[in-house]
């Protein structure tokens, strides 16, 4: 009698304490990321006009 009232009693245990490492985890995250202030970042790029020409040779022979 006592095992299976000590059986269920363990099984609920872990489940809850499962539940709230994983609840705590997953809050501890969130504050994580929220918490980081990166500063943005404008990225500017150009392109050779001869490379643009040979990629598009290179799409069209693809396509072909």
């Amino acid at each position: 009698m006592f095992d299976r009232i000590f059986s269920a009693a363990l099984a609920f245990c872990v489940l809850a304490g499962g539940t709230l490492a994983v609840g705590s985890a997953m809050l501890e995250q969130q504050r994580y990321i929220q918490a980081q202030h990166l500063p943005s970042v404008e990225v500017r790029g150009k392109v050779a006009a001869g490379h643009i020409a040979q990629a598009d040779a290179e799409a069209a022979q693809q396509v072909q």
